[in-house]
């Protein structure tokens, strides 16, 4: 039996960070993982659909070439040629793991772990079963795409139309006509690729907005947007049923007002949540507590369990890679010791990589009014920014939400062109807990698309100088 300090269980974007990170420490580190170093993040999610968007995007600007005074004919996509490219970034980042773990000297074993209690961990591969223990054990086994009960994905079988993003990241062929459920980050990014490469594309959500836990105007903004460039939004709906064929797929939707139509497609996405990979990793026989199969943990990631540890979305929202990964860290020096600060769930940027983007920080307009706050909102446009202008970029706004008494920053939200890049300023903002008059007196530089952060502040307070 092979002993460690510090076991983790699940290489993603959380597990792989808290391995580093303890073995930084001083601790003897493994990592057990049944599939690919980098887990869902590096292999099938955050990264490669971000090279997919990538090669959308520049589609988008080669169509457009005339708006830049250049000529481009002939223009095509191969999607074969799109999906190589996607993969071969995600391979990339998947050797680069496996480099930091030999780096660190962390051990990696490959198999299916399970929790056996008293500090011991199984690993099975192949039929061959080998355990491991040690003193605390990291749990980061993240999560799945939920199926729907009337349509279970079957893009993995040959000729399948119901795709979940795993199966859309690497499609056998190009949707014709897509019905994507679900109007989430997940689905609006594969919305907004599959419509830039060329398909015609129904988003289909049921709450009353897309991208619902997004600032109203961001959603409304997108929603504009999205049907400007040929989507079809239809918001207050569902699907009640999908039958596939040999073609296509037929769906019946019931629309806001209830009434209930056919329609067909080539292909579905289902974007409508994730479910915890919690099932036969040994939790129930230990007694670690879930909450609808999120395993509930303490502000240091601890579980109900002494030496058990949860992180990522395995655990409590929001699901997103970089909070899993802060996490990791929070979890390793809290074994080694160390007293890390608690993470404020205000603190952590959400990002949406749809075309316009989408990025923001902290509280809505909507939530920070329930919270009780008078506020100031500032609210600041594209087109009045020069490098916007200049970039052919002029779609979007900038808003930002601080209390009216104190000047604190509580929220941010971005629409339009490189605001993931952008909304970080906000973020360093809110974390070392700045006020207006902090930011109004920041230099930001010209030409740039940040100086609209600057013009957004200052338009909060009456002193915008652009508008």
């Amino acid at each position: 039996m092979s002993n460690y300090d510090v076991i983790v269980l699940g290489s993603g974007p959380g597990g792989y960070v808290a391995a580093i990170r303890a073995a930084q420490l001083g601790q003897k580190v493994a990592i057990v993982e049944r599939e690919n170093l980098g887990g869902i993040c590096l292999n099938w999610g955050c990264i490669p659909t971000k090279a997919l968007l990538r090669s959308a995007e520049i589609y988008h600007y080669m169509n457009h070439a005339k708006d830049y005074g250049l000529a481009a004919d002939n223009i095509r996509a191969d999607i074969d040629a799109v999906v190589k490219r996607s993969r071969g970034v995600a391979k990339q980042l998947n050797q680069g793991v496996g480099h930091l773990m030999k780096k660190n000297g962390i051990a990696v074993h490959l198999g299916d772990g399970k929790l056996l209690g008293g500090g011991k961990l199984s690993v099975t591969k192949d039929g061959n079963i080998e355990t491991l223990s040690a003193k605390n054990i990291i749990v980061a086994t993240g999560a799945r795409a939920r199926d729907l009960p009337f349509a279970i994905a079957d893009g993995h079988k040959k000729g399948g139309r119901i795709w979940t993003y795993r199966h859309a990241m690497v499609p056998p062929e190009m949707p014709k006509k897509l019905l994507v459920i679900g109007s989430g980050a997940i689905g609006i990014e594969f919305a907004s690729f599959y419509n830039d490469m060329g398909a015609d594309v129904t988003v289909v959500e049921m709450m009353d907005r897309i991208v619902p836990v997004e600032d109203h105007e961001v959603s409304a903004f997108l929603e504009k947007s999205l049907k400007k460039q040929g989507m079809t939004i239809m918001t207050g709906a569902g699907v009640e049923s999908i039958k596939t064929s040999a073609s296509g797929v037929i769906a019946e939707i019931k629309d806001s007002k209830g009434t209930v139509a056919k329609s067909e497609f080539t292909h579905v996405i289902v974007a409508v949540g994730i479910v915890p990979n919690t099932e036969n990793i040994g939790l129930e026989d230990l007694g670690i507590k879930t909450d609808r199969g999120h395993i509930i943990t303490n502000a240091m990631c601890q579980t109900n369990v002494a030496g058990v540890y949860a992180i990522g979305d395995v655990t409590q929202p929001p699901w997103l890679a970089h909070k899993a990964s802060h996490e990791g860290v929070i979890a390793a020096e809290t074994i080694a010791g160390g007293h890390p600060h608690e993470m404020d769930p205000l603190n952590i940027p959400g990002c949406t990589y749809c075309h316009p983007q989408i990025a923001s920080v902290g509280l809505t307009e909507a939530k920070a009014k329930e919270a009780g706050y008078t506020l100031k909102v500032g609210n600041f446009p594209f087109i009045g920014n020069g490098k916007a202008i200049a970039l052919g970029e002029a779609e979007g706004f900038i808003k930002t939400i601080f209390d009216a008494q104190t000047g604190e920053l509580l929220g941010a939200h971005m629409i339009g062109a490189e605001v993931t890049e952008l909304i970080q300023g906000y973020t360093v903002g809110k974390t070392l807990e700045t006020t207006e008059e902090e930011l109004g007196n920041t230099i930001f530089p010209h030409p740039t698309l940040s100086e609209m952060m600057h013009e957004s502040v200052l338009s909060a307070y009456g002193k915008a100088l652009h508008i």
